[in-house]
C-alpha cells in the first residue's frame, strides 16, 4: 500500500468500453477526493466516547476501503468494548458523527483527485447517470461531495448507514440505479481499493480501479479489475488520443 499514486499505462480489458456504460457508481474518499484533514475520522473517536463513555483509537484499524460502520465496529472491538454496549447504540454514534462533521464542514481540507471534473463531464456528456457507492454515512458523504464542488454531478447513492459490508451498499446503489435507468442498464463501479473491486465483482459489476488513493496500481491490478489506471486524468487522456 502507498499514499502517493503511481503513473502507469492504463490497463483495459479488451472489449470493455469504459465510457460506454449507462451508470457509474463512484466511491468518494481516494477516488473523487482526498481529505487532508482528520475531521471525519476524529468524529468517530469523539462520538464513541460521547455515546458509550469508552475511548477508542484508529491507529491499528484498517481504514482504506472500510465503511464508517465497519470502522466504528472494529475500533470498539479493538478497544475491548462489549458488543452489548456499542451495538445497540450504533445509530446514536452515527448521529453524533453526522452532527460533528456538519459543524466543521467549512474547515474541511479537500483535494480533488486528478481528472475528476473532466471525467465526470465526459461521462455526463455521453448521457451516463452518476451516483455514489461509498463507505461514508450518507450525510457525511454528501457533505464532502458538496464541499468539493461536485454535488451537481450526482443524483443518488449507496451509503453505510445501514450496511457495514461494502458489497451490500454497492448492491443498494445498484438497486437505486436500476430503478432510475432500467433493470437492464449497464452499471460500472469506480473505486480506489481492493474492497471496491471485490464489492463490484460480488455484485457482478465491472469496475474501474483508480490508484489515486492508498493503494498502488500493482496492488489493484492483482484483483483483476476490468480497468486499472493511475488516475482518471490518465484514463481520459488515453481515451482522447485513441482513434
Amino acid at each position: 500500500m502507498q499514499t502517493t499514486p503511481q503513473t502507469r499505462e492504463p490497463r483495459i480489458d479488451p472489449g470493455f468500453a469504459w465510457d460506454e456504460q449507462q451508470v457509474y457508481l463512484f466511491d468518494v474518499d481516494g477516488t473523487l477526493l482526498r481529505c487532508r484533514d482528520s475531521i471525519h475520522m476524529d468524529s468517530i473517536i469523539s462520538s464513541v466516547r460521547q455515546i458509550t463513555g469508552f475511548e477508542v483509537s484508529l491507529d491499528d484499524v484498517l481504514i482504506h476501503g472500510k465503511t464508517d460502520t465497519g470502522i466504528v465496529i472494529d475500533a470498539c472491538m479493538q478497544a475491548g468494548i462489549p458488543a452489548e454496549v456499542f451495538e445497540p447504540r450504533l445509530a446514536e454514534i452515527h448521529e453524533s458523527m453526522r452532527r460533528t462533521v456538519a459543524r466543521q464542514r467549512q474547515q474541511m481540507d479537500l483535494e480533488l483527485t486528478p481528472g475528476v471534473k473532466e471525467a465526470l463531464s465526459h461521462l455526463a456528456q455521453k448521457g451516463a447517470l452518476l451516483g455514489l457507492a461509498t463507505g461514508n454515512l450518507e450525510e457525511i458523504g454528501w457533505i464532502k461531495v458538496e464541499e468539493a464542488g461536485l454535488r451537481d454531478w450526482f443524483r443518488f447513492g449507496g451509503f453505510s448507514d445501514h450496511f457495514h459490508i461494502r458489497n451490500e451498499l454497492v448492491a443498494e446503489a445498484a438497486r437505486k440505479a436500476r430503478e432510475m435507468a432500467g433493470s437492464d442498464a449497464r452499471l460500472c463501479v469506480v473505486g480506489d481499493t481492493p474492497r471496491d473491486i471485490e464489492a463490484a465483482h460480488a455484485n457482478s459489476l465491472p469496475v474501474i480501479a483508480v490508484a489515486s488513493g492508498g493503494f498502488s496500481f500493482d496492488a489493484l491490478i492483482a484483483d483483476r479489475p476490468e480497468v486499472c489506471v493511475s488516475s482518471l486524468a490518465e484514463l481520459l487522456a488515453r481515451t482522447q488520443v485513441t482513434p
